[in-house]
């Protein structure tokens, strides 16, 4: 221990000796001298132990996916082995590029978390602010964060669809053990995806991202093979479907019983787990979320205005996008909108429930590129409507135009907009596609070989 290594202060007073003590002081300086070689060893020793510390959290980190990889590094406490997100965590991983400030995971006792899960409102006292209220008072694990990714990607209409998928007995009320197959579901499909490596690392990552180790029995695929997994939403659609006629229903008690009590169950299943879940309820809740975290983004550029600006709109369709070169955007739409008349937070968020919709405007834009045909801004504002039942504002389709029309004809092209729009959608995290880095230096070298 470096207790062992620490000294006492020895007062400068004491060290002053005459002349003739010679012997005594020669002493007295190899003491201080030793002393000195101790303190010395014990800083060194805890360096390599701090080192050694962060070594294996730098290694845990290379085993771990992309989303599992944010999760971790937004993540701020610990219970029993396990991570977990404050809901301020969840609402700074999906609103910023990264932490504002470093996280340190701050282990939990048993009765602080108790007190955090009985402060809990119950979910008919829900609202748009839930997160922002609860702010450092909630538990947030892995599973449910992928769950409320979910929920901030999907349209109204699939409100249903998500609520009957947890329904496995049909009885119109989801129950704390129908919701629960849902980490087991996820769980599943990460082992799918685990990367190749030391299986004690995966271990001790599987115990911080599920609360406990977990065999991994399938067979993951080489590193030349295409990674182009469904998505969490489609397994979960597919999974839950099959749930009453598989085992995993039944072995929910087995992998429950030995989780922790989080603020959504307790949000949605009451303290002691007993209550149920009806459609009201959960479509609000899956509301609530969308708004409140188009809220805290809108918020985050207005300055207390009720508009933001059009470079400010681009702006934040343009985040997590892989758009190499975001400046050209927005100059194009800078000379494009010379008069700023301001987004309202309506039209931001009918906007952003479109995006929701894209899956079935997709179709009916490629519907246009079959037929050889650009589409302009009534064609567009039409197909929206009809494809998705929202209804987008003259001014906020022209400003749309204006970013992503970058040769200028006014017209609008699938590769132009869909494409960018579906990184946005999924917040940079559409399949295994990594991250690239250096993109500057990417561009300049793509431009210099284009120019010859």
């Amino acid at each position: 221990p470096i207790e062992k290594f620490s000294v006492r202060a020895v007062p400068l007073s004491s060290l002053t000796l005459g002349k003739g003590n010679i012997k005594h002081q020669s002493k007295v300086m190899q003491v201080l001298a030793f002393r000195a070689v101790l303190l010395f060893v014990g800083a060194v020793l805890l360096s390599l132990k701090v080192t050694d510390s962060r070594s294996d959290l730098e290694d845990l980190h290379l085993y771990a996916t992309p989303r599992e990889q944010r999760f971790r590094r937004f993540a701020s406490l610990e219970f029993e082995g396990q991570l977990y997100m404050t809901p301020h965590d969840f609402i700074q991983a999906v609103t910023s590029d990264e932490p504002k400030h470093a996280k340190k995971w701050r282990s939990l006792s048993k009765q602080e978390l108790n007190q955090i899960l009985m402060e809990t409102p119950p979910v008919w006292k829900g609202s748009s602010k839930l997160f922002r209220n609860l702010n450092e008072k909630g538990v947030i694990s892995y599973t449910e964060y992928l769950f409320l990714l979910c929920i901030l990607t999907k349209p109204h209409a699939g409100f249903r669809i998500a609520f009957n998928m947890f329904d496995t007995d049909g009885n119109e009320m989801v129950d704390k053990k129908e919701f629960l197959v849902l980490q087991e579901i996820f769980r599943k499909k990460n082992e799918k995806r685990e990367k190749r490596g030391d299986e004690e690392k995966r271990a001790m990552l599987r115990l911080q991202l599920y609360g406990y180790h977990t065999p991994t029995n399938s067979v993951l695929k080489t590193e030349g093979e295409d990674l182009v997994p469904r998505s969490y939403w489609d397994t979960l659609r597919r999974s839950t479907s099959q749930a009453l006629f598989s085992d995993l229903a039944e072995r929910a008690d087995d992998y429950t019983s030995s989780l922790s009590d989080t603020t959504l169950l307790v949000h949605f299943f009451g303290k002691k787990g007993k209550a149920e879940l009806n459609f009201e309820d959960f479509y609000r809740f899956m509301d609530n979320l969308q708004t409140e975290v188009l809220e805290i983004e809108f918020l985050s550029y207005s300055n207390g205005m009720n508009t933001i600006s059009e470079e400010d709109f681009a702006h934040i369709l343009l985040r997590y996008t892989n758009v190499e070169n975001t400046s050209s955007y927005l100059e194009n739409m800078r000379g494009s909108i010379p008069e700023e008349k301001g987004i309202t937070f309506e039209e931001f968020r009918s906007f952003f429930q479109f995006l929701n919709n894209l899956e079935d405007f997709t179709i009916a834009m490629q519907m246009y590129n079959f037929a050889s045909r650009s589409i302009g801004q009534d064609e567009f504002k039409r197909a929206v409507y009809v494809a998705t039942g929202v209804k987008l504002s003259p001014h906020l389709v022209n400003t749309v135009f204006k970013i992503f029309d970058v040769d200028r004809d006014d017209q609008l092209s699938y590769k132009e907009f869909i494409g960018i729009m579906k990184d946005r959608l999924n917040r940079g995290f559409r399949g295994y596609k990594p991250i690239q880095r250096y993109t500057t230096f990417k561009s300049c070298v793509r431009k210099e070989l284009y120019s010859r």
